[in-house]
């Protein structure tokens, strides 16, 4: 019989709010924090909507620091900061080697990308930001992270788009299940909301005009957002030996690939991904209660992912409670799974399913559960959570009550 991990720690921020507490708070209450885009220089965007964090909450991460980071690990070490606190763990100088940090970022640095660009393109600067490189760099924010609070063990990056997050999960469990630490920092940051960035986005022709609808019939495509989340996750042992408060623990992964297109989703990635979270968990289809889907509000995507979920869950698809928490806080990419991670883990604690806003039409090709514009009440004993991704990476989660 393998280990158990648990999850003793949850921090976040994004448009919804600056800590879980306000979260989860917009979550229950169905609110969502989309709204006009905002920001200088970003005249020539198309896309128009998006979910942005407009005020930084108070810190006192040292100027030398932040000099040499980019908005996502700014996001990345105060959601960190949260998560340890509530954690309860002291760190001793024995003990900060057997403690690591794994970042899903589904970009990089972009916004330090775009000052740089324009200072040697545009204004015909001779050399970049001294800083430019480490701010960019995906794996930033792990190593932020573990410069801000001491932390010496298994520290790296996880970068697979819009699904990073879930596979940061999925390699801490790693890294504690093999012994390789005792705890680990694990969730996922993205800043994406920059010119360059938001330029890709309008080629690809799939952003909402409006909001973000996941499920229903009218919707019209994603909005992009901003954030990170992260959880403290450890052995159950060492949270025991401490005497930690679980919040819930970690039961599964399950991961796949599409091997299909770059872009287009696929019926069998999705599936295979979530029997594998299933098998790894102990779990059987009718042992899960909510599933936090991908649900992005494309087309496609609603609908291959209702196809899916039928599939693993049979008649048990009737019973599950469904939502897209993306419908509130946005499509935050590689932070998107750390975000819903929090929306499983208050899920389980309080009983309480986070409904999918906005939602106008019910689409006879998406006849799940959605939870429409109301959360409700329900005995929560076991979420997963999906993240699907370009490239057709994907990696689902599966936390249950302790």
């Amino acid at each position: 019989m393998r280990k158990r991990v648990v999850v003793t720690g949850i921090g976040g921020l994004c448009g919804l709010g600056n800590d879980v507490a306000s979260i989860w708070a917009a979550m229950r209450a169905s609110k969502s924090a989309i709204g006009p885009l905002q920001g200088s220089g970003l005249d020539d965007i198309k896309i128009r909507t998006a979910c942005q964090v407009t005020t930084f909450p108070i810190h006192n991460i040292d100027r030398r620091q932040t000099v040499s980071m980019d908005r996502f690990s700014l996001f990345a070490v105060i959601a960190a900061r949260e998560a340890m606190a509530q954690s309860g763990l002291k760190i001793s100088e024995a003990a900060s080697g057997r403690i690591g940090v794994t970042m899903g970022v589904g970009v990089f640095g972009a916004d330090t990308a775009d000052v740089n660009y324009r200072k040697l393109l545009i204004e015909g600067k001779p050399r970049a930001d001294i800083f430019a490189v480490p701010k960019i760099m995906p794996g930033a924010a792990a190593g932020q992270i573990s410069m801000d609070l001491g932390l010496k063990g298994p520290t790296f990056g996880v970068t697979s788009a819009c699904s990073s997050s879930n596979h940061a999960f999925a390699t801490a469990l790693d890294q504690l299940l093999l012994g390789r630490a005792d705890v680990m920092l694990a969730g996922g940051t993205e800043a994406p909301l920059s010119w360059g960035v938001l330029k890709g986005w309008d080629a690809l022709r799939i952003a909402s005009p409006d909001t973000c609808r996941p499920f229903s019939a009218n919707r019209q495509g994603l909005v992009l957002g901003e954030g990170a989340g992260v959880a403290v996750l450890e052995t159950y042992e060492h949270a025991m030996a401490r005497g930690a408060t679980i919040l819930a623990e970690l039961a599964g992964v399950g991961m796949s690939a599409d091997a299909s297109d770059i872009v287009a989703p696929t019926v069998e990635g999705p599936a295979a991904a979530m029997r594998a979270c299933l098998a790894d968990a102990g779990l059987n289809p009718e042992d899960v209660d909510y599933l936090n889907a991908h649900g992005t509000g494309t087309k496609a995507n609603d609908q291959i992912e209702t196809v899916a979920i039928k599939q693993v869950f049979g008649d048990q698809a009737k019973k599950l409670s469904v939502s897209s928490t993306k419908s509130m806080h946005a499509h935050c990419l590689g932070a998107s799974g750390a975000l819903e991670m929090i929306a499983c883990v208050k899920a389980i604690q309080e009983g309480v399913v986070p409904p999918t806003a906005n939602y106008l039409e019910p689409d006879p090709e998406c006849d799940l559960d959605v939870t429409p514009n109301v959360a409700r009440e329900r005995k929560i004993r076991v979420a997963m959570s999906n993240g699907f991704a370009f490239g057709g990476t994907n990696a689902v989660v599966a936390f249950k009550a302790v």
